[in-house]
């Protein structure tokens, strides 16, 4: 599925023109997402740039996955991300799943949503982000709206609902989930080892 041009910060290693597309779909409070994120990003992405970089470009779709609701909140951050510095996207999920544990059930049950997102800022701070501008993106205000409207939402709730719509779509449930060339990868699972990866990219990206 093509990207919206308004989450282009969600691709990575392609060149000007690719063959090939791989569609990850994670979600940060995931650990298998971390675990496959972190294989990919850490150990797989040189040798991507240096043999595939002209036939293969990758897609972070963010996936919420709302039986824990953090799962909404921690996407909004990526999306306050690819509004204001879409070059940092991966930079900020980068820090984000190292952090996960910090947004999981039990870390954040007992502090308001605004709080949650105080936290979520501070770390986007910490990948050379705005603080008070990521903040002002996700704050819900505390007051009804000009209408007496109370599900006033924050300045990204539309950019999350496309990204559940979009990936509605396609029918994905399961995170991690890999779309290669428009086709579910079964292949490729979260336990896949840098190893793995160099043997599924030398067969797959020609």
């Amino acid at each position: 599925m093509a990207l919206n041009p308004k989450f282009a910060g969600q691709k990575l290693a392609s060149g000007v023109k690719t063959v090939h597309t791989l569609e990850l779909y994670l979600d940060y409070v995931c650990p298998f997402s971390k675990k496959l994120f972190t294989t990919l990003y850490d150990h797989v992405l040189p040798t991507i740039k240096t043999k595939y970089d002209s036939k293969l470009q990758i897609i972070f779709r963010q996936q919420i996955q709302p039986w824990h609701p953090s799962s909404t909140l921690v996407h909004e951050a990526g999306a306050a991300v690819l509004r204001l510095a879409p070059n940092k996207f991966y930079d900020f999920s980068k820090a984000l799943f190292e952090k996960q544990g910090d947004f999981f059930d039990v870390s954040v049950v007992n502090e308001t949503r605004n709080n949650t997102y105080k936290r979520l800022a501070k770390l986007a701070g910490g990948v050379d982000l705005d603080e008070k501008e990521v903040y002002s993106l996700l704050e819900i205000s505390d007051k009804p709206g000009p209408d007496g409207a109370l599900n006033t939402g924050n300045k990204v709730t539309d950019d999350v609902k496309v990204f559940v719509k979009t990936n509605r779509l396609v029918g994905i449930h399961v995170t991690p989930t890999v779309v290669f060339n428009g086709v579910v990868e079964n292949s490729i699972s979260s336990s896949f080892t840098k190893e793995q990866w160099e043997e599924w990219l030398e067969k797959n990206i020609v």
